[in-house]
């Protein structure tokens, strides 16, 4: 078990233990400060376990999956360069341990993106080219926009 989940269990059995606590008291659900504490002591936890076990982090998870796909984009496209700048989804997906599907993916986002064409042999597959990778090493030629 994930210590977010053992964290929730703990928060929500400790404001069981002071509802059960606040019950067998004499004070009276009347007075605000009786009100106030069943809240501080009992709500406070009770809602922060309830957000542990839910798993209200989720934009942490999101932002975890957004920083997952970088990585992947990155990692194909310096694939892309040790290839001539040309890939297919079996090659990401065997260099990169994904699964075909998720390579798939990745190339068609780089594609929609306009970071790679794509093409077709004649057998019949699916080529991602990237030109940028591919004409790397003509960067030492490169020259200002107005000059050319």
């Amino acid at each position: 078990m994930s210590g977010r989940r053992w964290g929730g269990i703990a928060l929500l059995a400790i404001a069981a233990f002071m509802f059960l606590g606040f019950l067998s008291s004499s004070a009276s659900l009347g007075s605000p400060t009786a009100i106030i504490a069943l809240l501080l002591t009992v709500g406070l936890p009770a809602g922060a376990g309830v957000a542990l076990l839910r798993g209200i982090g989720g934009a942490r998870s999101a932002r975890a999956e957004r920083l997952r796909q970088q990585t992947i984009d990155a990692e194909i496209l310096r694939l892309a360069m040790q290839h001539a700048g040309k890939l297919t989804a079996v090659e990401v997906a065997t260099a990169l341990a994904l699964s075909p599907e998720t390579a798939k993916a990745s190339l068609d986002s780089l594609a929609e993106r306009e970071l790679a064409d794509l093409e077709i042999t004649d057998a019949g597959v699916i080529v991602y080219a990237f030109h940028d990778a591919k004409n790397i090493g003509g960067k030492s030629s490169a020259r200002g926009l107005l000059d050319a």
